[in-house]
């Protein structure tokens, strides 16, 4: 045979052995081969494959599928492995959506899928999706009375809470799991480590050390749980950082070293964590060299193209979204400061941002986002810091302007970027985030049910929600992401002139309140040390009317001090003042603070920031900046008032509010059962303003805040739905302006929820709010209104002139009654079809007057001419 037939025959016996081959067999070959050599080419291959296959016309059969969802699940792992962590979790999502889409059976998609896919969530801050998925796989688990990983997803479940700052349900969740189910030694040491962890969040350390203690108990004689047994020992040291006993830590840690080294398989990010608490020990003690050695370990580890930088911070290009690079970033930068190099310092910070920018834009869930904000918020705080002390040093105003700038980034980020998406977005995605909204409402008013709860309605509606993310991502994934532009600071300074307005915009920091005061197109930075107390003192005089009418002196001098210590311009200068707060100060009315001490205890004539400015509140200078124009033409209203008569629940005076607003505008008004949601939703489209005078509720830690219509009460998110863009929304109920606190992101309140529907100027309540006066109140706002005032000053001459009204006694003049309000939105003016039809009137006339004075000049001008003629 020549060499020709040998290699046609060796094509041929290739040809029967691979392109014989069935579809599954060729995906299970691949991930065979890549298993045994993984690497970077091998899994481009593994790629490959998989998309000729979704290419291939062929109908696919459920073998085939279950074969793809495994290449997934392997590709995911070794992404992971890789540290490319986002590519693993759109593996594990991809293999999870064809698993259950397709009702495959015969894999373990709890253990190779699930699990990984709720760490990997957990890991980046993606706590709502990762809640979702151990759920999921709780309820499999428990279908399949798999013990062990019921346990791993209450293990997993606790971290997700612990996360998100519920640490007693977290505690609560595993000692009942501790007392109630038969655990083995491995698995009630997981347990005590994350009970112990917990147990440090809440200041119970004695309770820490012993669960901690009780772990390595269990495992010290185990040569199996290697790794188990170095977290517990980890978690010790750190115990004793905190308490700074750093000699008792090293002890610990490197007794976890120890443990670690003998553990197989060792992933490059355990390795990372490893270097970063060494690290963070070292610096701990002021060993910065050694700290240095150890981050720069990291970056090794982690970052293969660093190994031979000789720089000490890390190219921009190469980072990922990857919270060890995170943390190591943020202490490299701490040792910049120790090092009395604040300009790197900053650096490193910039680069922690960009990593937080990266994870950010993989989250879907509001809640999700709004709390891995808290990490940026720490890091913002710093940075304000160093730009501060680098302005006294050098008096350059560049560095207070990258100050603002960097707080204003943390102003309502969610908020700004949900409005801004809904513009881009496609029609089907607007669909699905709607379909995810409902699911959520449906799960949030079963939970409220207590034990009463439909447990599997909520599996039912928290496997729907998971099906729509997955859903949602692979539509976000074909929409090209737009960099959002810069900010315009000398647009803002330009508005604000035309505006005659200050700009105040306080970030509430973890020691201190900065206050950033933009005036006459300058940025003036004020650091104001103090502590919560005498602002929750102030804040607290707002509960119950009895506390400030009993004692109007206490509240004259608290008010003043509250007024000195926020440093807000003593000179009325402008007109108008805008408030952009933060943390409590959301919850503080800046109207009623007094600017002067008196002796009197009657509030007519104390002297409140009222009487210096019209005030306005907003988010962010961004959305003050960015405002919608305000809408021309005739005011109409929509109006609902429930009044709910002959119940607990009655409201008399909103009569009288309703036939005030009559009297004032037109409208379409919807009174008792009529004053439902469904009439409230198809008739809300082109209405200029909306007013509904009803209850609310604020809510608490666990419940949202809810509004009643007639016939239903609404969750706060299920109003986010409604696509709004009203010139004004009045909020006349109570709490509408309070919810679960978020710095920088504000309240999860009622007002937010149509500031997520679009609603961009608001009239809403910081308290519990009078029948009787708030109807007063109302009166005097619209009658204003009606004169073609700007809402900002219709709010502020509505306060006024209901401190002067001789039929109010003085015990109803309690700013308790008259500063509840507050609006939140532009200061325009709005222009009215009657006002360019009076200016056209009036030119006219002018022009006719214009007119008839010549003709009366050239008549006299004539008789004149004619007398000197004769």
């Amino acid at each position: 045979m020549n060499l020709y037939h040998l290699y046609g025959f060796i094509f041929l016996f290739l040809s029967l052995n691979v392109f014989g081959q069935s579809q599954e067999a060729k995906i299970y070959n691949a991930v065979d081969r890549f298993t045994v050599n993984p690497s970077a080419e091998a899994l481009q291959n593994l790629k490959s494959i998989e998309i000729d296959f979704w290419k291939s016309a062929k109908p696919k059969t459920k073998e085939e599928l279950l074969a793809i969802v495994i290449l997934n699940c392997n590709k995911a792992y070794y992404e992971n492995q890789f540290g490319q962590n986002l590519d693993a979790i759109k593996s594990y999502e991809k293999a999870w959506m064809v698993y259950q889409k397709n009702k495959l059976k015969n894999y373990d998609i709890i253990e190779f899928c699930l699990k990984p896919l709720g760490n990997l969530y957990t890991v980046l801050g993606d706590y709502e999706n990762a809640e979702n998925t151990i759920k999921q796989y709780y309820f499999i688990a428990s279908q399949q009375k798999n013990k062990s990983q019921k346990t791993a997803a209450i293990l997993n479940l606790s971290n997700v809470y612990q996360n998100t700052g519920n640490v007693y349900k977290a505690i609560d969740l595993i000692e009942k799991t501790i007392q109630t189910e038969k655990l083995s030694n491995k698995e009630k040491a997981l347990l005590l480590n994350n009970l112990g962890t917990n147990y440090v969040l809440s200041s119970k350390k004695s309770e820490a050390q012993t669960s901690f203690l009780k772990a390595v108990a269990l495992l010290k004689n185990d040569i199996s749980q290697t790794e188990t047994l170095a977290n517990a020992y980890r978690n010790l040291a750190q115990l004793k950082v905190n308490e700074n006993d750093f000699k008792k830590a090293s002890e610990y840690f490197e007794k976890a070293k120890t443990e670690f080294n003998k553990t197989p398989n060792r992933e490059p990010r355990k390795i990372g964590q490893f270097y970063f608490e060494a690290a963070f020990i070292a610096f701990s003690e002021g060993k910065l060299a050694e700290a240095q050695e150890n981050i720069t370990l990291i970056f090794k580890t982690l970052l293969p193209s660093f190994s031979n930088s000789k720089n000490r911070l890390p190219n921009q290009n190469s980072l990922y979204a990857e919270t060890v690079l995170l943390d190591a970033l943020d202490l490299q930068a701490l040792i910049f400061l120790a090092e009395n190099q604040p300009k790197n310092a900053l650096k490193s910070f910039g680069l922690s941002f960009k990593i937080e920018e990266t994870i950010q834009s993989l989250l879907v869930y509001e809640n999700s986002k709004i709390i891995t904000q808290v990490r940026n918020r720490n890091r913002t705080e710093k940075c304000i810091e160093i730009y501060l002390s680098l302005f006294e040093k050098e008096r350059k105003m560049t560095y207070l302007e990258s100050a603002f700038l960097l707080s204003e980034q943390t102003k309502s980020i969610v908020l700004k970027n949900h409005l801004k998406n809904l513009e881009t977005i496609s029609r089907e995605e607007k669909l699905i985030l709607q379909q995810l909204q409902n699911w959520n409402a449906t799960i949030l008013k079963e939970q409220q049910k207590l034990e009463l709860a439909d447990i599997s309605k909520i599996n039912e509606a928290v496997k729907k929600q998971n099906e729509l993310m997955l859903l949602l991502k692979t539509k976000q994934s074909k929409t090209d992401s737009k960099k959002n532009p810069s900010f315009d600071l000398s647009g803002l300074f330009t508005k604000l002139e035309k505006d005659n307005a200050i700009l105040i915009e306080y970030f509430f920091g973890a020691h201190c309140i900065y206050n950033f005061t933009l005036e006459n197109k300058k940025i003036a930075l004020h650091k104001i040390e103090t502590d919560d107390k005498d602002l929750l003192s102030f804040i607290g005089l707002f509960k119950d009317p009895s506390i400030i009418a009993n004692n109007p002196k206490k509240y004259n001098l608290l008010g003043n001090k509250i007024y000195q210590k926020l440093q807000i311009p003593k000179v009325e200068k402008h007109k108008n003042l805008i408030i952009v707060p933060d943390g409590i100060l959301s919850f503080l009315p800046f109207e009623a603070l007094v600017s002067e001490t008196s002796n009197t205890s009657n509030f007519t004539k104390m002297h409140y920031l009222l009487d210096k400015f019209d005030i306005a509140y907003n988010n962010s200078a961004e959305l003050y900046l960015n405002a919608n124009t305000l809408s021309s033409g005739k005011r109409n209203i929509l109006g609902l008032f429930p009044v709910f008569g002959k119940t607990n629940y009655e409201l008399p005076f909103s009569k009288n509010e309703l036939q005030s607003i009559k009297h004032n505008f037109d409208g379409q008004f919807f009174e008792n059962e009529n004053a439902t949601f469904s009439n409230f939703k198809n008739n809300v489209i082109g209405k200029s303003i909306i007013h509904l005078s009803t209850h609310a509720s604020s809510g608490d830690f666990e419940i949202p805040a809810s509004i009643k219509f007639y016939d239903q009460e609404i969750l706060f998110s299920e109003l986010y739905n409604l696509q709004l863009n009203p010139d004004l929304v009045v909020l006349s109920a109570c709490e509408t302006g309070i919810g679960k606190l978020y710095k920088g992101e504000g309240a999860m309140s009622i007002a937010r929820g149509f500031q997520f529907a679009g609603a961009q100027n608001l009239l809403f309540s910081l308290w519990n709010v009078n029948d009787y006066t708030t109807s007063v109140f109302m009166d005097y706002f619209y009658k204003d209104l009606k004169h073609n005032s700007s809402f900002v000053h219709a709010t502020a001459n509505a306060k006024r002139k209901f401190l002067k009204d001789e039929n109010i006694p003085n015990a109803k003049k309690s700013p308790y009654y008259w500063s509840a309000f507050v609006y939140y939105g532009t200061l325009e003016k709005p222009e009215t079809q009657t006002n360019y039809i009076f200016y056209i009137i009036s030119f006219l006339a002018v022009i006719g007057l214009f007119l008839g004075f010549n003709q009366y000049r050239n008549g006299k001008s004539s008789r004149n001419s004619q007398k000197r003629e004769l």
